[in-house]
Parts: structure tokens; C-alpha cells; sequence
């Protein structure tokens, strides 16, 4: 038996550009269509053209560099009251745009109409007709958002219905029932939407669009689905105004793999987890580690029983396979470790250690002291790759610092202040003596340590710090507190973490920046040799 097929709707580039703290140039919105693209998503919408140059833009650099397979869509409004849609110059940018799909929006819910358009129920029907019908007289075809239309149905579901007959009359191949606010509930969504197809047929297939502001994005858009809906709306990583839009990597994940609907094929379901962390980079948010199905730690155990059993079958503590969406396995190395979180972790560093071995004891309790002390490697599992390797008296030191200073001054206003870090380095018995500046204490110490030893080793300039997080481990003991730093670094291909912990903020920072040279030197010694390393 085929599964059904549900049409996925990306609005990323639109309702999830109006997320608090999200800005994209042209380009990211060209990256980010490219890859929606690659994925498989049949519909992604680019914009309301007209509202600004950029969406303009974009839709005109599109007929450059055109989509493979997605068709990309022009969002709109109905026309104004008042007038002709044929005369109505805001939609005249949405013809422009040169798209063969337009999404129109339309009041659902009367007292938008009455108070948010100050304008009648009877107009309000004539603006989605007219729109609708003009857009059709022009080649196009149109989606029609019921914006609001939970809200409307429950208040005046007589007139929410008429809004939805009158899309349909006028040529609409798609009803969407958006719940716009975010306040209401599975239960109802299913009931509502399996109403809704009692009363106008299933002629006309209906989409669901969701937000977060309950925590129901989407569960709602799964009980759309239950009760008919064949279209859903979503975003990448759940972006969005207020709270955010339907996640489409859960929605995805969660209508294919456990309904058995057909969103994508295998292959690009396969790519959900990369798309989202590739969203994530171009729109400079932070990934959510903790995201169901495409969150670094979505498939993370750290408790030893659960690391223990995992091992032995996935489905213990797993609820699919992670590579059923492109995510991986990761056993967490913590102070609730057991010996099988450090044997499965060491393997994934290419370390094969054998539990018998009294090395592999030695490991787990100098890994458990340290995390007392404030050090955490479950982020930092470059730090804990090298602390495997000196267990094992296989951790090669390319250099040995012999010291370091540190001065800051401030001649005027923050604006004027810098740092100079001094270092002594010794490489094969060769002490080199370096000075460096920077905007900061750790920027000069890494720039001194960087400028001491790329002469020996050239691939040091090609490692680069991405992120530095300080924490205080005990804020009771104000100034004198102890710090813990993290430090991620990259070489353009690989990205690792290091750990420094230290009541001196400026030693911690030395202790992660030297190991995160050091391990970027090993990354690069062993990809020469093409032995694993992470």
C-alpha cells in the first residue's frame, strides 16, 4: 500500500524571518532556499514582495539561480477594502515576482474584520473572491491562508466557513487553517479541521499552519494531519514570530517515521539533521542541542546503564535510529559515567580500550576527580580524547609552555584598552621567546602562542577560535569564585571543544587554548595519516 502524502511548506524565509534576533541578507535567503531545495520540500515560500527591496530581490535572483525541484511562492493579502483587486497597486509586486504559486491571506475571524479592517463581513468575503479570482485570471495559482481560522471558527464558524467557501469558489487549490495566536489545542485541531471537510468535501485539500505560543506547533499539525489535512506549514527549526511556527524537522520526522505518511523520500529525510544545523550557522542562531530528532543531543546517553544497554541494542534508550534523519550517536563522558561510557567513547575517538585493561579504570577516575573539581568533558570532548591518550602514554606534546604573562591597560575609555600577552615556548628543545596584542588577555594569549609556533607548525594558522563561554562554578565566593572556560575551535573542517577550569579566569583560558592548539595539531598529523580522531 503507498503511504499518503502530506505537502511540506516551508516559511522559513518569511513567518520565520520574523523571529526576535533572526535578520537575513539576500544571500542567506538564497543559501537557505538552495538547501530547502536539496531536501525535497515541495513548496518554500520566499517573501511578500513589495514589502521590502530585499524580498524583491530574491525572487528576481531566483530566476538566475533557479530551485531544482521546489516551487518557490509569493505571499500576499487580499486586496484592500474598497477597491479592485485589478487595481490595487500592492499586488501588482506579487505578479511581478514571477511566481507560478501565490499564498493569499484573508480574514477568517469577524472581529478582525470589523475592528482589525473596519470594514464589513459581506466586504470582507468580496476582497478573498475578487483577489483570488484576479490572481487566476492571471495564470496563477494560489494557496489561500484562513489567517486566524481556529479562533474565527470557534467565535462564528457560520461565517469562518463562508470565508473558506468563498477561497473556494474563486479558484483556491488549497485551504490552509491557520491557528494564528497558538492557543489551541489537538483535540480541537483534529475535531475542526474533520468538520471542515464534513462541510465543504474533500474536492479541496486543506494544509494546517501552527504556532508555538501553547507548545502545541507541532502536535497541532500532526492532528491536522489525523483529521484530513494533506498540507503542512512550518519552519525550519520551529523559527518564528512570538514563540515560533510548527518545527518542520519534528513535524517531518514525526509524520514519516511514526504515522507513515510520505513527506520526503529516505535519502532527504536522511538530510534533516544537516539542513536544520545549516539554517541554524546561516541565520547566526545558536543550534538547540536539545531539539528532538536533529539536536546534537538527541541521541546523547550519559547515564551508565543507559550507555551500557544502548550498546547492546539502540532500541533500549532510542526511539528511532538517529540516521533515519542524518543524526548521529554520541555517549556522553560526565561524572555519572560508568567504564562503558569511557570503552564507547574512547571507540569513537579510535581508541579501542579493553575494560580489563587497569589504563580504562585509571581513566574513569581521574575523568570523575576532574569533573569534581569543576572540569566538564561532556562538552568538551577534545579534552577528553587527550586525557585517553596521556592515560595511555600515547599523548604526543608537540610544544611545552614554560610560562606566560599577561598585562592589560586602559589608557581612556573601554574603547582604549588592549592587552599584551607574552609566551615561552619550547618545540624539539628550541625556546622561542614571542609577544603578541590583542583586544582582550585570552585574544593576545592565543595570538602569542599562535605566532610562537606557527613556524614549526604552518597548519596552526589555519585553526581559528568560533565560540568562548566562561561560567562560574561558585558565585558565592564573588571575585575569588572558580571559572570554568570552554573554548570551540575549527580548522574549516573539523570542530572541536577544550576545558580550562581555574579560580584565575586568565589560567583556565590558557589551559583550553593550549589544548585546543594542541589537539588541532593532532587532528592534522593523524588526517595525514588517515587514522580516525573523532
Amino acid at each position: 500500500m503507498t503511504a499518503k502524502r502530506i505537502s511540506i511548506y516551508d516559511t522559513t524565509l518569511r513567518d520565520g524571518a520574523q523571529c526576535e534576533g533572526l535578520s537575513l541578507s539576500l544571500e542567506d535567503k538564497l543559501r537557505i532556499a538552495h538547501q530547502l531545495d536539496r531536501l525535497g520540500v515541495p513548496f518554500i515560500e520566499g517573501g511578500w514582495p513589495g514589502a521590502n527591496p530585499k524580498d524583491v530581490k530574491f525572487f528576481w535572483q531566483l530566476k538566475e539561480q533557479p530551485l531544482t525541484h521546489a516551487e518557490v511562492v509569493a505571499f500576499c493579502s487580499t486586496r484592500r477594502p474598497g477597491r479592485r483587486a485589478a487595481e490595487d497597486p500592492m499586488l501588482q509586486p506579487i505578479l511581478a515576482a514571477g511566481t507560478h504559486w501565490i499564498t493569499l491571506f484573508g480574514k477568517s475571524w469577524d472581529l478582525h474584520v470589523t475592528e482589525g479592517l473596519n470594514t464589513s463581513l459581506e466586504e470582507n468575503l468580496a476582497m478573498i473572491q475578487d483577489t483570488i479570482e484576479y490572481f487566476r485570471s492571471q495564470g496563477r495559482r494560489v494557496i489561500y491562508d484562513a489567517e486566524h481560522w481556529f479562533d474565527g471558527y470557534k467565535q462564528n464558524p457560520d461565517y469562518a466557513l463562508k470565508t473558506l467557501k468563498a477561497a473556494a469558489e474563486a479558484g483556491a487549490e488549497w485551504l490552509t487553517l491557520c491557528d494564528t495566536n497558538g492557543g489551541s489545542l489537538p483535540h480541537e485541531v483534529t475535531q475542526i479541521v474533520s468538520e471542515v471537510i464534513s462541510e465543504l468535501g474533500e474536492a479541496i485539500p486543506l494544509g494546517i499552519h501552527t504556532h508555538n505560543d501553547s507548545e502545541m506547533a507541532v502536535a497541532n499539525a500532526v492532528a491536522a494531519v489525523l483529521g484530513g489535512a494533506t498540507m503542512v506549514q512550518g519552519t525550519i527549526n520551529g523559527y518564528g514570530e512570538r514563540c515560533g511556527n510548527a518545527n518542520l524537522c519534528s513535524a517531518i520526522a514525526n509524520l514519516q517515521l511514526k504515522l507513515g505518511y510520505h513527506c520526503l523520500d529516505d535519502q532527504q529525510l536522511a538530510q534533516l539533521t544537516e539542513t536544520s544545523r545549516f539554517v541554524s550557522e546561516v541565520v547566526n542562531l545558536a543550534p538547540n542541542d536539545r531539539a528532538a530528532f536533529v539536536g546534537r543531543s538527541a541521541f546523547a546517553h550519559k547515564g551508565g546503564i543507559h550507555v551500557s544497554a544502548v550498546q547492546r541494542n539502540p532500541l533500549t534508550y532510542e526511539h528511532i535510529a538517529p540516521e533515519a534523519v542524518g543524526n548521529q550517536r554520541r555517549i556522553v563522558i560526565s561524572d555519572q559515567s560508568g567504564l562503558s561510557n569511557v570503552l564507547a567513547k574512547a571507540r569513537n575517538f579510535g581508541i579501542d580500550l579493553d575494560k580489563n585493561n587497569p589504563a580504562s579504570r585509571e581513566i574513569l577516575d581521574r575523568l570523575k576527580g576532574l569533573e569534581n573539581e569543576g572540569y566538564q568533558f561532556e562538552a568538551a570532548e577534545a579534552s577528553f580524547d587527550l586525557l585517553v591518550r596521556e592515560a595511555l602514554g600515547q599523548r604526543e606534546r608537540f610544544f611545552e609552555v614554560k610560562g606566560f604573562q599577561v598585562h592589560c591597560s586602559q589608557a581612556g575609555g573601554h574603547e582604549d584598552s588592549n592587552s599584551l600577552a607574552t609566551v615561552k615556548v619550547t618545540v624539539n628543545g628550541s625556546e622561542s621567546l614571542q609577544s603578541a596584542e590583542g583586544n582582550g588577555p585570552v585574544s593576545a594569549l592565543d595570538a602569542a602562542l599562535r605566532k610562537a609556533l606557527v613556524g614549526q607548525f604552518p597548519a596552526i594558522a589555519d585553526c581559528h577560535l568560533v565560540d568562548y563561554k566562561v561560567r562560574i562554578l561558585d558565585s558565592q565566593s564573588g571575585t575569588s569564585a572558580k571559572t570554568r572556560v570552554l573554548l570551540e575551535s575549527t580548522n574549516g573542517h573539523d570542530r572541536w571543544t577544550t576545558v580550562g577550569v581555574s579560580a584565575n579566569i586568565i589560567d583556565a583560558s590558557y589551559q583550553a587554548v593550549v589544548e585546543g592548539l594542541e589537539y588541532g595539531l593532532l587532528l592534522q598529523k593523524n588526517a595525514k595519516k588517515g587514522v580516525q580522531t573523532s
